[in-house]
């Protein structure tokens, strides 16, 4: 017990030291939200990384999927390496870079007022936001709070309060590059730990071939009557799989505290660098995680889905390690849970100021007054969040993956395709974003409340979510081909940054007049 509240001492002192540090470079919007626009591809690698694995993957989907595809559930964790990190860092990452520049947007909404020339997709934009960030907020404390009560029999309640408000000081105090320094020290930790608890786990079982083994003598008539289900190469339902794996490997490519990771990145060579980290990162911490959760059926004994939920299955087969590797697994979730809801809360705050409130609620904003706003509404986002989670947990609502489901479809469903073609096709109209911003929040929130009427593949959140981002990429450009063009002023104006001319080095680029 003292080791692992030693360790935890060590880890809050460092976060709260570096969110004091940089202090000095939040002092106006762009070094508050985007650090400057001057973020390496270290910082903003893991950054993304740390952002897109919390509690939530660790804890909640490892367990869930890897107990329902067994092995096979490694799958997700390559898909959100291949697509979700170095897809979405080749489409994306240089596009947004330029244009959200040129366009001086610091926030998704922003960038769809400004693009397609409508204030009012940005307050819906931003609504949208703030309503959907909200459970994906309280399912990272929920994932977190099982590894504490395991490791240190402390109340929910006090996890969650303490976790909140520690993220809440350091963001508050040094904002977006606060964030990312804190991001690569927990990325550090999340790589290490990870390799560690999957090589004791496994020993556990008597090695990896033993595990595996071990796992092809298990069966579920209730999901499949084929011998060796759990330890086949798809698992025993490709097709839910792969619903997971476009939820959970596309949706980042909608996601506005992910997106902006891209806003914020130093120069051409960082994102050529940054791709490749990320990449790396997630092939190590996603593929771990699932990796780790499809074993899971090997510890059943321990394992009381009923009362405990998906949710207990990670939290049990860690319950055997040693006190040091326990230590280093609460450490290692901390990390995750904490970038992630740094990275959230940020997100919210700046869409809710710059928004929303700047112009239109409070017409005199100053950069020093926009920047006391966002530290304001931090606190309030991240008390809302402690009070949904908390409520959450007590009436047992859902568990940590529908509620991520939930989340991601709903934003990454709206938000996908219209940032996806305003980025690359003239043609994208101003109808068809609505279309897309409202098609997916219909569709999420009937599937909170009507979950039942829904086609049986479509009650899953998981499979409506992916189900709205493949929507999404068909109704823009079909919606777009039948309403009114966009203005060409406009849309040439959001494109010339593309062609502006720019020098570079000899090493670069040739000449084209050279002999």
């Amino acid at each position: 017990m003292v080791v692992k509240i030693l360790l935890l001492l060590v880890f809050f002192s460092a976060m709260i030291g570096i969110g004091l540090y940089c202090r000095r470079n939040a002092t106006d919007v762009s070094g508050f939200v985007l650090g400057g626009r001057s973020v390496g591809p270290w910082l903003t690698a893991f950054a993304y990384g740390t952002s897109y694995f919390s509690a939530v993957i660790f804890v909640g989907y490892a367990g869930q999927f890897g107990w329902k595809f067994g092995i096979a559930s490694t799958w997700v964790g390559i898909g959100n390496a291949l697509i979700g990190s170095l897809l979405a860092w080749v489409i994306l990452g240089r596009r947004t870079r330029i244009m959200t520049q040129h366009l001086n947007s610091a926030t998704m909404p922003q960038f769809f007022e400004t693009r397609f020339d409508s204030p009012a997709l940005k307050v819906a934009a931003s609504v949208i936001t703030f309503i959907f960030l909200i459970p994906y907020t309280a399912s990272l404390y929920n994932g977190l709070s099982r590894l504490f009560g395991m490791a240190f029999n402390i109340d929910y309640s006090v996890c969650v309060i303490v976790m909140a408000v520690l993220t809440g000081v350091y963001v508050i105090a040094g904002g977006y590059m606060a964030t990312a320094i804190n991001d690569f020290v927990q990325g550090i930790i999340m790589l290490f730990g990870i390799v560690a608890v999957i090589g004791s786990v496994l020993k556990s079982q008597g090695g990896f071939l033993a595990a595996l083994n071990g796992l092809a003598e298990v069966t579920d008539e209730a999901v499949s009557t084929a011998p060796g289900a759990f330890n086949s190469f798809f698992g025993p339902d490709p097709l839910s799989l792969l619903g997971v794996v476009i939820l959970t490997s596309l949706g980042t490519w909608g996601l506005p505290q992910m997106v902006q990771k891209f806003y914020a990145i130093k120069s051409e060579k960082s994102i050529a660098a940054g791709t490749i980290i990320s990449t790396f990162f997630a092939f190590v911490v996603a593929g771990g995680c699932y990796f780790l959760g499809g074993f899971g059926r090997l510890f059943s004994d321990r394992v009381d889905i009923a009362s405990g939920g998906y949710d207990s299955i990670i939290p049990a087969m860690l319950s055997g390690l040693s006190d040091i590797l326990i230590a280093v697994v609460v450490i290692l979730v901390l990390s995750a849970s904490m970038s992630t809801l740094s990275s959230l809360v940020l997100t919210s705050s700046s869409t809710l100021t710059l928004d929303l409130l700047k112009g239109r609620v409070i017409k005199d904003m100053d950069e020093k007054k926009q920047v006391s706003v966002m530290r304001a509404l931090i606190i309030v986002f991240v008390a809302i969040s402690v009070v949904i989670a908390i409520i959450q947990y007590r009436s047992n609502v859902t568990f940590i993956a529908q509620l991520m489901g939930v989340s991601w479809g709903a934003l990454a469903g709206a938000f996908l395709a219209p940032f996806l073609y305003g980025l690359y096709w003239k043609g994208t109209s101003r109808i068809a974003v609505w279309c897309s911003f409202v098609f997916s929040t219909v569709v999420m929130l009937a599937n909170m409340f009507v979950r039942s009427s829904f086609p049986k593949l479509l009650q899953s959140p998981i499979n409506a979510g992916a189900f709205c981002m493949i929507a999404g990429l068909v109704i823009v450009p079909v919606i777009s081909l039948v309403t009114p063009k966009p203005d060409r002023k406009i849309v040439d104006g959001a494109f010339d940054c593309y062609n502006e001319k720019v020098l570079v080095p000899r090493r670069t680029a040739l000449e084209d007049n050279e002999n």
